[in-house]
C-alpha cells in the first residue's frame, strides 16, 4: 500500500471506531447536561447491550437468521431492554442521591459499574464470547483499500441514530424539556414539567444508544467480553470532553475526532498500536490545557 491507501484505510477504521465512541459519548453528555453526573457505569451499560444483543441473536437466528435481519431485530430489542435497565438504575441508584453531595452520587455510579461488570463476569466465567453472524467480508475497493459492507452499514446506522437523536432533542417537546431542565430544574418544576420523568427518559435514551453501540461493536469485532465496557467508557468520556461535555453535537464530533485520532495515531512510528491509548489521552490533556470547554462547549457563567 502507498501512503494514500494507508490513510484511506485508517480513515475507514477511524470512522467505525468514532461512531461507537460517539454513541456512547451521547449518553455521558446527556446525563451530565441534565443532572451534572459523570455516569461512569455507562461503559458497562454498553457492555450489557452487547451481551443482550448476543443472547437475542442466538435466540432469533433459527427464525430470522444471523444476517442483517436478525442483527437489526436483536439490536432494537436490546436497545429497548437496556433503555429500561437505564431507567431502573436511575430510579434505584441515582434519584435518591440527587440532593446528596456530588461525590456520593459519583461513588454510587462506580458501584453500579462494578455490579454490572461483575455480574457479567459471574455469568460468563470471564470468557470471551463469539458474536457469530452470517455477514461476510464483501464490500468495495478504493484503490488497494477494501471497505466491507459491514463497516459501511455500521457507520450508516450510527449516523442515522445520531441524526435521530439530534432531531429528538431539538424538535420534540421532550427534547425541549431536557434542554430546559439542563438550564434550571427549579424553574421547570414551577412551570409544571415532570422533572423526574424527563430525567428517567434521558437515561432511557442514553442507555439505548449505548446498547446499539454494544451490539454494533460485537458485530464488528466478532467477540464480546465482560470487561469491554471499561476502556470504551473512558474513551467515550474523553470524546464527550473533547467535544464539550453537555453538548449533543459536541459528543458526536468528539467521538468521530477521537476515533480518527486513534486510527491515524497507529501510523505514527513512535506511537504504533502499543501507545495509541497513551497518544489519545495525551491529546485530551493538551485540549484541557488550551481549551477546557472542549471544541463545541461553552463557558458556564455563574450569576450571583
Amino acid at each position: 500500500m502507498n501512503l494514500a491507501d494507508i490513510l484511506l484505510q485508517q480513515l475507514a477504521n477511524g470512522l467505525v471506531l468514532g461512531s461507537f465512541y460517539a454513541l456512547v459519548a451521547l449518553g455521558y453528555t446527556m446525563v451530565y447536561g441534565i443532572i451534572k453526573l459523570l455516569n461512569f457505569a455507562h461503559g458497562d451499560i454498553y457492555m450489557t447491550g452487547a451481551f443482550l444483543g448476543f443472547l437475542l441473536l442466538g435466540l432469533l437466528s433459527p427464525y430470522v437468521g444471523a444476517g442483517w435481519a436478525g442483527i437489526v431485530v436483536a439490536m432494537i430489542f436490546s436497545m429497548l431492554a437496556v433503555g429500561c435497565l437505564g431507567m431502573l438504575i436511575e430510579r434505584v441508584a441515582y434519584r435518591p442521591m440527587l440532593k446528596a453531595p456530588r461525590l456520593s452520587i459519583l461513588i454510587t455510579a462506580l458501584a453500579v459499574s462494578m455490579v454490572l461488570s461483575n455480574g457479567a463476569l459471574a455469568l460468563t466465567g470471564g470468557q470471551f464470547q463469539a458474536f457469530s453472524t452470517d455477514l461476510g467480508f464483501e464490500g468495495f475497493d478504493i484503490g488497494e483499500v477494501h471497505v466491507t459492507w459491514t463497516q459501511t452499514a455500521l457507520v450508516g446506522a450510527a449516523v442515522v441514530l445520531m441524526i435521530a437523536m439530534q432531531l429528538f432533542i431539538s424538535r420534540t417537546m421532550y427534547g425541549k424539556a431536557m434542554r430546559a431542565i439542563a438550564i434550571d430544574q427549579d424553574a421547570c418544576l414551577l412551570m409544571g414539567i415532570d422533572v423526574n420523568r424527563i430525567i428517567a427518559l434521558t437515561f432511557f435514551v442514553g442507555s439505548a444508544l449505548a446498547a446499539a453501540a454494544g451490539v454494533m461493536a460485537g458485530v464488528y469485532y466478532g467477540s464480546i467480553f465482560y470487561f469491554m465496557g471499561f476502556l470504551i467508557g473512558l474513551k467515550a468520556f474523553t470524546a464527550a470532553v473533547i467535544g464539550g461535555i453537555g453538548s449533543i453535537p459536541g459528543a458526536m464530533l468528539g467521538g468521530i475526532v477521537l476515533g480518527l485520532l486513534e486510527a491515524f495515531g497507529t501510523q505514527i512510528q513512535v506511537v504504533g498500536t502499543e501507545w495509541k491509548d497513551v497518544f489519545v489521552f495525551a491529546i485530551l490533556i493538551l485540549l484541557l490545557v488550551f481549551r477546557p470547554t472542549g471544541l463545541l462547549g461553552r463557558q458556564d457563567v455563574e450569576r450571583m
